[in-house]
Parts: C-alpha cells; sequence; structure tokens
C-alpha cells in the first residue's frame, strides 16, 4: 500500500468515528482529491444526500489548483441543500511530499442548535427594570469579603491567588490566620479553593 493511500485509509477511520459520535447533527465527509470527478469516499451521518463517488465541491478544487490553500478553513458559514443553515470546517490532509491528497469535512446542522440556543437563552436572560446591579447577593458575604482578602494579599505579592509560588503562599495563609480569617469554619476549604491546593495544604502552610 502506497502512502496516500495509507493516509486515505487511517483518515477514513476518523470519519467515521467522527460522524457516529453526532448522529443526526453532524455530517462528516472524506473527499480523495486524487479523483476530484469522484471525490467523496465516505459520508457518514449524511445530511446532504450525496453519495460515495460524488465530486468536490468548489473547495475541495481550490485546494487541487492551489498548494498554498489553507491546510484548515475553520467554522464558515454553509447551507444544505434543502436550505437549513450549517456551520462548516474543512480540513486538507497532504503527503509527505507536500501535496493536498483529502479534505476531512465536517458540517454541522445548526438548525437543530438554533432553538435550543433561543431557549437557553431565554432561561438565561434578566430584567432590565432593575439596572445592573442585584437586588440580593446569593453568596455568603463572608466568602466575598475572604476572597477580595485573598486577592489583595496576593496582589502584593505579585500575582493572582493561583500563580504564587509556594513560600509566597504560606505568608499569605499565615496573613489571612493572623488577620482572624480562619474563625469561621469553612474558612479553610474556601482559601484552599482560591489557591488552588488542598485543605491540607492549607494547614499545612499555617505550622
Amino acid at each position: 500500500m502506497d502512502e496516500d493511500e495509507h493516509l486515505l485509509g487511517e483518515a477514513e477511520k476518523i470519519a467515521v468515528a467522527l460522524g457516529r459520535m453526532f448522529p443526526g447533527l453532524c455530517e462528516v465527509v472524506l473527499h480523495d482529491l486524487r479523483d476530484p470527478a469522484h471525490a467523496i469516499r465516505v459520508v457518514e451521518n449524511n445530511l446532504s444526500g450525496r453519495a460515495t463517488g460524488d465530486p468536490a465541491t468548489e473547495l475541495g478544487l481550490a485546494r487541487i489548483a492551489d498548494p498554498r490553500y489553507p491546510d484548515v478553513v475553520q467554522n464558515y458559514p454553509n447551507r444544505f441543500p434543502d436550505g437549513r443553515p450549517a456551520k462548516s470546517t474543512s480540513i486538507g490532509i497532504r503527503n509527505s511530499r507536500g501535496d493536498y491528497i483529502a479534505a476531512l469535512c465536517l458540517n454541522l446542522d445548526v438548525s437543530v442548535l438554533s432553538p435550543v440556543a433561543l431557549t437557553l437563552a431565554g432561561l438565561v436572560a434578566t430584567g432590565t427594570e432593575h439596572g445592573a446591579e442585584p437586588l440580593e447577593t446569593l453568596r455568603d458575604r463572608h466568602a466575598r469579603e475572604l476572597r477580595r482578602a485573598v486577592e489583595a494579599l496576593a496582589a502584593r505579592r505579585g500575582g493572582t491567588p493561583r500563580s504564587l509560588g509556594r513560600d509566597a503562599r504560606r505568608e499569605l495563609v499565615r496573613q489571612l490566620r493572623e488577620d482572624g480569617w480562619f474563625d469561621s469554619r469553612d474558612a479553610a476549604q474556601a482559601i484552599a479553593d482560591l489557591l488552588g491546593v488542598s485543605r491540607a495544604t492549607v494547614y499545612n502552610y499555617t505550622k
């Protein structure tokens, strides 16, 4: 088996797997650009009505004509033959000589997702009559104040809570203990979450 055929065989496995992962939602097409008149080698999760042996698309022909054509064309608007909107990505596959031999194309049916997006937008929308400031805070006031204290102490040490080195974190925790922040029952876990370490590590820092 020559190199080109081997690459196409590997790409075929990827096309089938991707299509079967998103049934009814994403069409995956593998084009053999060595034979543009009969380019389509695989159509998995067929949404466009095309078949094996159908010709290459305009994008495929452009790749054949110009080896400088981009390897990946990502998230461009497209449309299925019946008018449904799609979002497409085309991935060019080159052999070791740098020649395009295939293209793996993904066509996502966004018409299926649009109603879901609208529903979610409605769920998360809030009224405008109260302005930008929330009428109430759903988090404990102590937690907010603790976060501000941790961020301020981290800033004095030239970083963010999670970017500090071990010694700086130890100094920060000891300062919090001196300032009385450990009086709260949940303070150690909250500080651990802010620093990105375990609760046991926070207690070790206090020693």
